[in-house]
């Protein structure tokens, strides 16, 4: 650190032009840069994007690379069916893959959905051009990762195939426990019942309510309301979106807006004090 010269000052312009559209989109999953591969562009396919705006939620679908010697066809059949079969039970739009008469579904894109991350505090895009730190105030961070819940039709259908679906191993017990519930009492096996002592009781249930009046058992408010936002999901219709990467002359135009234009110069009212002091936790 004693070696840390100051090399030069950066003058700031701040710029809230674009804002509240500054997204960070992270994909920690990606190996690759996010663009259509020359195989798949050949054939005219290209990445699309859509959000659902109230749940704030996007997909962006990237076209596989359909090269033999890197994609298998026949697997993309099977994945392809579990799919439309996932998409049909999640009551998804998927209007724009329809198949042909006759055709077979194929799995031809990988889509890739956002997880929201809070953020705590205020972030900042800031680029460097021509000596100057241009800032940007970011709304919101987006974790994209690869969606294969189909996944889970082609395991229930191999379950089914096996004839094992009822099996207590691979069956489905429905969604786990709620935390907040109390655990379910556990049946003695038949050698202790015989050597139980059979006795008569009575006993009276009713549902208890908390002091808003709200009659409390079955599912915890927590739960319910987890239930509530995942149906209100799935019932939120999806809106189309126009992927622009950064080579595209949309991109170009947008990422020219995040420089700004203003020349006039701010003049600083606080002190250094002032600031640490509002620093929390500091």
């Amino acid at each position: 650190m004693d070696n840390d010269e100051l090399i030069s000052v950066l003058p700031i312009h701040y710029s809230n032009s674009l804002s509240p559209n500054v997204h960070i989109h992270q994909f920690p999953l990606l190996s690759r840069p996010l663009q259509t591969p020359p195989a798949a562009a050949v054939s005219g396919k290209r990445i699309r994007a859509r959000i659902k705006p109230i749940t704030r939620r996007l997909e962006i679908h990237v076209p596989v690379d359909p090269r033999p010697e890197v994609w298998n066809g026949e697997r993309s059949k099977e994945l392809g069916a579990a799919r439309q079969e996932d998409d049909r039970e999640k009551n998804q739009d998927v209007g724009k893959m329809k198949q042909m008469e006759g055709e077979e579904p194929r799995l031809i894109e990988v889509r890739m959905r956002s997880e929201l991350i809070p953020q705590e505090g205020a972030y900042m895009l800031g680029v460097v051009r021509n000596g100057q730190l241009h800032m940007q105030p970011i709304s919101e961070t987006h974790q994209f990762r690869p969606t294969l819940t189909y996944l889970d039709i082609m395991s229930r259908k191999s379950r089914r195939s096996r004839g094992d679906a009822g099996s207590d191993e691979d069956s489905d017990d429905g969604p786990p426990p709620d935390p907040d519930e109390p655990p379910p009492v556990q049946t003695a096996s038949k050698k202790e019942k015989k050597s139980l002592e059979v006795k008569e009781v009575q006993v009276s249930a009713r549902r208890a309510a908390d002091d808003k009046g709200n009659l409390q058992g079955g599912l915890s408010a927590v739960r319910r309301e987890m239930l509530l936002a995942i149906r209100a999901e799935e019932d939120e219709v999806w809106q189309d979106l126009d992927f622009c990467d950064g080579e595209t002359a949309e991109g170009h135009e947008v990422f020219e807006a995040v420089f700004s234009r203003n020349e006039e110069h701010l003049e600083c009212k606080s002190d250094i004090t002032a600031f640490l002091k509002g620093i929390k936790g500091l």
